[in-house]
């Protein structure tokens, strides 16, 4: 099977990185209770990790508390255990297969780790497009090499990914610029 270099695959990949950074931003807490605070909290499960949405479902009765309702009872240790190590600062409490997660206010310390957090999920998505950039770059080069296409085609082409690269790559800091501010907005 022969492949071809194809740059709207290439931007569909990195759209995909950018698009998961955005969601994983919005998960973020700001003040704020939101269902989508635990988008990012996976829970062991029947011998597989899987999204908490996946394993109860999830509200807000209130600005500053989530209720997790687990439809499993001998799951609800695991999401209980899943939320608190996720890193998001949240201490459920159990009441039977119901858990309340009272959210805490956000002081200036724990705004500076949530900053942190955002940045982590940035370079995450950093790396993510500069692999998608690399493999185009490996089969760009392959395709040159087998004399699918010439070098100057190569090079032309690997410009073009290079600049779709950095549009992504702009994307993502402007995401994580207005998210920090977000965060540190008192």
């Amino acid at each position: 099977m022969a492949e071809a270099f194809s740059k709207d695959e290439l931007d569909r990949r990195m759209t995909g990185a950018v698009s998961t950074l955005k969601s994983d931003l919005g998960g973020l807490r700001t003040g704020r209770a939101s269902a989508a605070l635990l988008d990012p909290v996976k829970v062991e499960a029947y011998g597989n990790a899987v999204p908490i949405n996946q394993v109860g479902s999830i509200s807000t009765p209130e600005s500053r508390m989530i209720v997790v309702q687990v439809w499993d009872k001998g799951l609800a240790k695991a999401v209980d255990k899943a939320i608190r190590d996720a890193g998001l600062g949240l201490n459920p409490q159990m009441d039977g297969q119901l858990l309340r997660i009272p959210l805490p206010e956000l002081n200036q310390e724990r705004r500076k780790e949530l900053s942190k957090l955002a940045a982590k999920y940035a370079e995450a998505a950093r790396v993510s497009v500069r692999n998608v950039r690399r493999d185009g770059m490996d089969l760009l080069k392959r395709l040159q090499k087998d004399g699918k296409i010439s070098e100057d085609d190569q090079h032309g082409k690997g410009d073009e990914l290079q600049k779709l690269t950095d549009g992504h790559i702009k994307d993502i800091d402007s995401a994580l610029h207005t998210k920090e501010q977000e965060i540190m907005q008192v």
